[in-house]
């Protein structure tokens, strides 16, 4: 398996001479064959500016690095998680990489390969599937059939210009769509992609919504939506704050839809901080919630959420709460090679999701600049096991939790609690 590297204009090129190597965290390593995975339909290939490729001598096993050239890396479609990060070295300390999730690529049996493993099933999120000049004219046809009501208006700026799949599939009028609320937010992620300090040197990729939907545009929208008995319709999109800071909305939107249809399921994506919030929104009638996580340990995730007035406690109620009446809980864990693997990480998230009743695991790559999120949370205490075997500690560990990557209809035995009210 041979080193990708790119060229100043991005001309990527294989070179046959240097083997790949990788990163767990900020561990350069090599690169195992079961640890690859052909380059996925619906990958991009990037340049990391301002870094130099590193690659391994074949004779020597020593380190060569390619003066001139900058590394490359694979953004991998959702549905499919990173093992490993490409083997770099940055020529300027101070730059920090575009928010994106990086992994490892190879060029291997004349293509590509990247260290990542199949997750869950990506049809339904293959950026294929989304063929671009189908959805202007649906986001058309729906701005025109609802004029008045400005979520639509967001969404369509969502699908088109940021080609969000989920926002898309409002217009598709199918699967998982997104409901924005909120623009404000209890937390101030290190990495959202949706409001930046300036002095974070960062740049957002997207833009929060800027305003406050009413009661009546919330339940437009998701009976709109809700026609199909598999439809979900999600609040807690990257284009907006948390959205249980308006409960307030969506209470009374969810009783009035639910006085009108049972079909569908209502999902909430949410950092579950609010917890007397989300008994209220449980208790309107929510079927799924998904809890944005990075870490079970309170310095890490303070670390990274930087919650204001909440604490990780409050996160583990309201997964027991909604748990315990019945709603589908998952995790959305934003997942790092070299993090995600270590030994006191895994320990606690572990406990954690025995605590609190998690049925579902979704995989998602952290985009982040690695240098600078690997300097703001706590050293490695134990052992780093790497992510294909601290994938199996999980399957073993939690035998009844689905390990996948997105939200996912339930089960049966939660529709049939759905259908008894």
């Amino acid at each position: 398996m041979y080193l990708v590297y790119a060229d100043k204009k991005g001309q990527v090129y294989d070179h046959s001479d240097v083997l790949a190597i990788a990163r767990n965290g900020d561990i350069l390593t090599e690169i195992l064959e079961e640890e690859l995975i052909p380059l996925p339909d619906g990958s991009t290939l990037v340049s990391l500016p301002d870094t130099v490729p590193v690659g391994m001598d074949p004779e020597t096993g020593g380190m060569i690095k390619l003066d001139g050239y900058t590394a490359v890396g694979a953004l991998i479609p959702q549905g499919f998680t990173r093992l490993l990060l490409p083997g770099y070295i940055k020529t300027n300390k101070d730059c920090k990489l575009p928010l994106f999730g990086y992994t490892a690529v190879v060029w291997k049996d004349d293509a590509f390969w990247v260290a990542a493993r199949k997750s869950d099933e990506p049809h339904n999120w293959n950026p294929l599937n989304f063929p671009m000049d189908e959805l202007r004219g649906l986001v058309d046809q729906t701005v025109k059939k609802f004029p008045e009501n400005r979520i639509y208006q967001h969404l369509s700026h969502c699908a088109l210009e940021y080609e969000c799949l989920t926002a898309s599939n409002n217009f598709f009028h199918r699967w998982e769509g997104s409901l924005p609320v909120s623009y404000t937010c209890n937390a101030g992620c290190y990495g959202c992609i949706s409001e930046q300090p300036e002095e974070s040197g960062f740049i957002a990729p997207q833009t929060r919504m800027n305003f406050k939907p009413t009661v009546d545009e919330l339940v437009e929208v998701m009976m709109h939506h809700l026609e199909k008995p598999d439809s979900i319709i999600s609040f807690g999109q990257g284009c907006e704050g948390e959205p249980s800071t308006m409960a307030s909305i969506i209470i009374p939107a969810m009783k009035r839809v639910r006085e009108q249809t049972d079909m569908g399921y209502i999902n909430i994506n949410t950092n579950a901080g609010l917890t007397d919030h989300s008994k209220g929104i449980v208790d309107a009638g929510l079927d799924l919630m998904r809890i944005s996580t990075i870490s079970a340990i309170d310095e890490h995730y303070n670390a990274y959420y930087r919650p204001r007035a909440y604490t990780l406690e409050n996160v583990a109620r309201s997964a027991e709460y909604a748990s315990s009446q019945g709603v589908y809980t998952s995790i959305n864990y934003l997942c790092f090679p070299g993090v995600f693997d270590r030994e006191e990480e895994m320990e606690a998230m572990i406990n954690f999701i025995k605590r609190t009743g998690i049925k579902l695991i979704q995989m998602r790559n952290l985009n982040i600049d690695p240098e600078s999120y690997l300097s703001m949370i706590p050293k490695a205490q134990g052992e780093i096991f790497g992510m294909k075997q601290a994938i199996e500690i999980y399957q073993q560990e939690l035998p009844d939790v689905i390990i996948g990557s997105f939200t996912h209809v339930p089960p049966e035995q939660f529709r049939r609690k759905k259908m008894r009210g």
